[in-house]
């Protein structure tokens, strides 16, 4: 979707503007672009134009991917799922990556706090960018 493209686009700019101009005029055009995101991102979201500026101002700092890690646990042929706490749902093991953990470290983390297993994470199996397949929008 074209339009929830183009609210992400100007987040991050509006985000980069903010976290590095010092100058009142400039933090007012970044801010200026924050609130364009909001009208467009409401535009297209079931929520309203002040509920889309929070989301949007929400995040601080120079924008970076989040990244997601999950972890395919295998033993005698079946794989381990657990139920996702915010909807209830099966799913792999795993969560947000934290900042100077490894890939690895975080599959056996996630795995020991949602399952209370001991692994140990022996390969990447595949990386994945959410934005390349088909997934509802989010905002």
């Amino acid at each position: 979707m074209q339009r929830l493209a183009w609210v992400q686009r100007l987040q991050t700019i509006s985000q980069a503007g903010l976290t590095y101009a010092r100058d009142p005029f400039d933090r007012q055009r970044y801010e200026q672009l924050q609130g364009l995101a909001a009208e467009i991102a409401a535009s297209i979201a079931t929520d309203p134009l002040e509920t889309c500026l929070e989301v949007i101002r929400a995040e601080k700092g120079y924008a970076t991917p989040k990244v997601d890690v999950r972890a395919v646990v295998e033993q005698g042929g079946k794989l381990l799922f657990m139920r996702e706490s915010q909807d209830g749902r099966w799913a792999l093991p795993g969560g947000w990556a934290d900042i100077g953990e490894s890939p690895s470290q975080i599959a056996e983390r996630e795995v020991f706090e949602e399952t209370g297993y001991r692994v140990r994470a022996t390969k990447l199996l595949a990386v994945y960018d959410k934005a390349k397949h088909d997934h509802p929008p989010e905002f």
